[in-house]
C-alpha cells in the first residue's frame, strides 16, 4: 500500500478513466468544511452548497466528460443527525452528477461487508480512506493488488444491487 498526501488524492478525481465509486460505511465524519453548515443544520438554518462548490464542479466536469461518479453509503437506521444531514444536502450532488445510493446496514446483512471507506478507480485500483477514530480523516493508502481490487469490486456489484437510489430513499 501507498500512503497518499492529499493533493496526489486529489489528482486521481481528475485522472480516472471511465468510474470513481465510493464507499461510505462510517455513520459519522468530522470533516473541517463540514463543520460549520453541519452546525447550521443542527441549529436548523438554511444552507446553500456554496461551501461544496470545488466537489460538485469536480463531479460534473468529470459526469460530463462521460465517466461515472457513484456513491453508496451504507447508513444505521433510525438515522442520526449526521446521516439526516447527508440526506438533505446530497441533492446537490445528484444534480451536478454524482450517483448516490443509500443502503440501511440492516438490509446489507449477508451481503460482502466492508468495514472501511473506499474508492474505486476504474476496478484496477483502490484508494482506502482512512480516518481517526473520532471519524477524522487522516489521508489515504492506494493499492492495485489485484487480490484487493477484485474483492473490493465484489463488494461494490453486490451492495450497489442493494442500494437504494437517492430520490427513491429520499421520498421512502
Amino acid at each position: 500500500m501507498l500512503l497518499l498526501r492529499a493533493d496526489t488524492f486529489q489528482g486521481m478525481f481528475r485522472s480516472f478513466d471511465r468510474t470513481a465509486f465510493h464507499l461510505e460505511v462510517r455513520d459519522v465524519y468530522r470533516v473541517p468544511e463540514e463543520a460549520a453548515p453541519f452546525q447550521r443544520f443542527l441549529d436548523g438554518e438554511p444552507d446553500g452548497p456554496g461551501w461544496q462548490r470545488p466537489w460538485l464542479e469536480l463531479v460534473r466536469d468529470v459526469t460530463e466528460s462521460g465517466r461515472s461518479v457513484r456513491r453508496l453509503r451504507v447508513v444505521t437506521t433510525p438515522h442520526g443527525d449526521y446521516t439526516r444531514w447527508l440526506l438533505s444536502i446530497s441533492g446537490f450532488n445528484v444534480e451536478a452528477g454524482e450517483d448516490i445510493r443509500w443502503l440501511p446496514r440492516a438490509a446489507a446483512e449477508g451481503l460482502p461487508a466492508a468495514h472501511d471507506d473506499f474508492w474505486l478507480f476504474d476496478d484496477r485500483r483502490v484508494v482506502f480512506t482512512l480516518f481517526d477514530a473520532d471519524g477524522t480523516g487522516t489521508g489515504g493508502a492506494m493499492t492495485e493488488d489485484p487480490a484487493i481490487v477484485r474483492h473490493c469490486v465484489r463488494m461494490r456489484t453486490a451492495l450497489w444491487a442493494a442500494g437504494i437510489p437517492h430520490d427513491d430513499y429520499v421520498k421512502g
